[in-house]
C-alpha cells in the first residue's frame, strides 16, 4: 500500500498491484452509471450490477500499470468464469483505497473523520455545559 491509494493483495493467480487515479475512475462512471462512491455503496450493500466488480477490478489492473489486454484476460478468467461473489469484496477494497486511502496512510482528518463514522454525522463535542434536560446536581455543602 502507498500515498498514491494503491492496494496490493493476492487475488486470482498471483500478488497484483490495484490503483485507481482520476481516469480510472472516470472510466468507472462511465461504465456504471454512477459516481465511485454510490458504486462502493452498492458493492457494499449487495446492490451491485453483474458488471460492478469486473470492471472495478480490470481498471484497478489498469490503473496500477498492467496493459489493458493483460488486465482484460485476467478479468474474463477470473471474474467473469467464477461466482459472481468472488470479486465483490476485492472490488470494495480497491475502490475504498482509491476513495478513502490506505491504513498506513496519514491523511489530514482522519482521526476526526472515523470519529465522525462511529455513530453521528457531526463531530464529537467538546463542551462540558450540563444538559438542558436534566436539573443541576445540589451543593452538598
Amino acid at each position: 500500500m502507498s500515498r498514491d491509494a494503491s492496494i496490493d493483495f493476492d487475488w486470482a493467480d498471483d500478488h497484483y498491484t490495484f490503483r485507481l487515479a482520476l481516469g480510472e475512475l472516470r472510466e468507472l462512471q462511465e461504465k456504471t452509471g454512477v459516481g465511485p462512491l454510490a458504486l462502493l455503496n452498492r458493492l457494499n450493500d449487495g446492490t451491485w450490477q453483474v458488471d460492478d466488480p469486473r470492471e472495478v477490478l480490470r481498471c484497478g489492473l489498469i490503473g496500477a500499470g498492467m496493459e489493458p489486454l493483460p488486465a482484460l484476460s485476467l478479468v474474463r478468467r477470473y471474474v467473469d468464469e467464477r461466482p459472481r461473489m468472488e470479486g465483490v469484496k476485492p472490488a470494495y477494497l480497491i475502490l475504498a483505497a482509491a476513495l478513502f486511502g490506505t491504513d498506513e496512510e496519514e491523511l489530514p482528518g482522519k482521526t476526526e473523520a472515523a470519529t465522525m463514522t462511529e455513530g453521528s454525522a457531526s463531530p464529537p463535542s467538546t463542551d462540558t455545559e450540563p444538559s438542558l434536560d436534566t436539573p443541576p446536581a445540589k451543593s452538598t455543602e
